[in-house]
């Protein structure tokens, strides 16, 4: 399989983090999301996703699958050895709902797009970082409030420590503070230690600059 992606990109961490925990090997194909103006814009790129984003995954069908709920998804029902989920229902859905919390309501409002959008309509950078942290700490907040006390977000690690890791990173690179989110950092502290999570970390990849 080849994984197109990111070091930085939040997404691609989870596709990473996931791909760890089952014990796959990938194919890191790094796309440069700032190098000559961006090398997901580029037309061979747009080929392969025309959304011009990170993470795709090539599979071994010679597919491509985009987004990475939707790879995650894949690897879970391709790969159910080492599952990412519990059997239990409700338990499961505690899992996608943090996973969607972070994905659909966190991350999309400080992608680099939503960005770049609002400083080209005028705004400068203190309001740009002011709306990262808006949002970055009203949703925490909500995570924050329906994980665990104990071990990952619900006790062994899964899907929701998938979503959660990733986001803590970038709100650590955008400086947002966590001193609020005692349950958060305890997640981050255990998964920092996991070697599927320090193998997926951005400081561990090929395409991180020196």
């Amino acid at each position: 399989m080849d994984l197109y992606t990111y070091y930085r990109s939040t997404s691609s961490y989870r596709v990473r983090i996931a791909l760890a925990l089952k014990g796959l090997e990938v194919n890191a194909i790094p796309v440069n999301l700032i190098r000559d103006g961006g090398e997901h814009r580029k037309p061979d790129y747009r080929a392969i996703n025309p959304q011009g984003r990170v993470p795709a995954l090539r599979v071994d069908t010679s597919e491509v699958i985009i987004q990475s709920l939707a790879i995650i998804e894949y690897l879970e029902e391709r790969y159910p050895e080492s599952p990412l989920l519990p059997t239990d229902l409700i338990e499961r859905a505690k899992h996608r709902e943090i996973a969607a919390l972070i994905g659909c309501d966190i991350h999309p409002l400080h992608n680099v797009a939503v960005l770049n959008r609002l400083r080209g309509l005028g705004h400068d950078e203190g309001d740009v970082t002011a709306w990262i942290g808006h949002w970055v700490s009203e949703g925490l907040a909500a995570v924050e409030a329906l994980i665990g006390d104990d071990g990952f977000c619900f006790g062994a690690v899964g899907l929701a420590d998938i979503y959660l890791l990733p986001q803590v990173y970038a709100a650590r690179r955008f400086n947002v503070i966590l001193s609020a989110f005692p349950r958060i950092c305890r997640v981050e502290a255990l998964a920092l230690q996991h070697p599927a999570f320090k193998a997926a970390h951005p400081d561990a990849q090929a395409d991180k600059p020196e």
